[in-house]
This record gives C-alpha cells, sequence and structure tokens, in this order.
C-alpha cells in the first residue's frame, strides 16, 4: 500500500437524537464497521456526487 492515508486533523460535531445515534451505532457494530468510518464514507460520497470538477 504505497499511497499515504490523508491526516484525520478535523472534528465534526453534530447534534442528533439519542435514540437515532444508538441505532446507527448499534448497525455499525452489527455490520462490522465504525459511525465515524460510515460518517466519513458519506462525506466522501457526498462530496463526490455534489462538487463541480472545478472545486476542490
Amino acid at each position: 500500500m504505497g499511497d499515504k492515508k490523508k491526516a484525520k486533523n478535523s472534528q465534526l460535531v453534530i447534534r442528533i437524537n439519542d435514540t437515532e445515534r444508538e441505532r446507527f451505532v448499534s448497525l455499525c457494530d452489527e455490520l462490522d464497521t465504525s459511525a465515524a468510518r460510515e460518517v466519513r464514507r458519506f462525506i466522501r460520497d457526498f462530496i463526490a456526487e455534489h462538487e463541480t470538477p472545478n472545486q476542490g
């Protein structure tokens, strides 16, 4: 694996309903992933879908 991963040096704080958080974290555990990993994946996918080619 030659390419270095980008450093995770920033935080994004969100407020969500306790029940939704628990359901999300529980599903992530069942699927052998983490909540943070899935949120990062969502952010990357969202950027790729909505960003125009000359942005970023």
